[in-house]
């Protein structure tokens, strides 16, 4: 039984990576973002996007079920520094539970790192949400209040959006890590989430749109 979980959620990863590049995928991270920022009453708030240190989007996201419930998906996270946004680091979300589902659904995700101690999570080779970062279902509504216990506990706080209805939603469990082989393909070379994120390296061109709408939205720089 084990080996046809296994297997299934192999099927899985191989589906939602196969016909999808670098530049459709950091494009498509940039529709998302912006098509939630256009949103009259419903999203992310403000308060909590402006005090943000980081923001990892991963649009598309698989969920399906083979027997089990599983997800997986291929995303790209930045970080404010002393002149504004990093350049984006490719990132990897994956995970599994149990459970009794049938079908499968395609789900935009955005996390809002909300410190220095969630930020340095994303320079690790992996992390477990809701395990070694303190992760939370983020509120939803552009008039609600950063002041609320949440900001007290959470590094990362998460929501999704699928067929236009955005929420909170709780990752605990899943894994992010750096994705590799996402950062070559865009800039050409080897090199780490932490030299993008946390350091100067310049965007390629291919993130011009995200960079733009990132700056566009949320525009306030790091106090350092």
């Amino acid at each position: 039984m084990n080996l046809i979980r296994l297997t299934a959620f192999a099927i899985l990863i191989a589906t939602s990576t196969s016909g999808s590049d670098s530049e459709k995928r950091i494009d498509a991270a940039a529709s998302a973002f912006q098509e939630l920022m256009r949103t009259a009453d419903r999203g992310i708030p403000r308060d909590f996007l402006e005090r943000a240190n980081c923001i990892v989007i991963i649009p598309g996201m698989k969920k399906g079920a083979f027997g089990f419930g599983g997800k997986y998906g291929r995303g790209f996270a930045a970080c404010r520094g002393r002149a504004g946004w990093s350049a984006p680091a490719g990132v990897r979300i994956e995970g599994a539970s149990i459970g009794f589902q049938i079908g499968g659904s395609s789900t935009d995700v955005f996390m809002l790192v909300m410190n220095s101690k969630g930020m340095k999570r994303l320079t690790a080779d992996k992390f477990t949400l809701g395990g070694e970062a303190a992760a939370a279902a983020g509120p939803v509504g552009r008039e609600a209040s950063a002041n609320t216990d949440v900001l007290m506990t959470a590094e990362i706080l998460t929501w999704s959006r699928s067929r236009g209805v955005f929420a909170g939603i709780s990752l605990e469990g899943a894994t992010l890590r750096p994705d590799g082989g996402e950062n070559e393909r865009l800039y050409g070379r080897r090199i780490t989430n932490k030299e993008i994120i946390t350091g100067t390296v310049p965007s390629p061109r291919s993130a011009r749109a995200l960079t733009s709408v990132l700056n566009q939205y949320a525009n306030r720089q790091r106090r350092t």
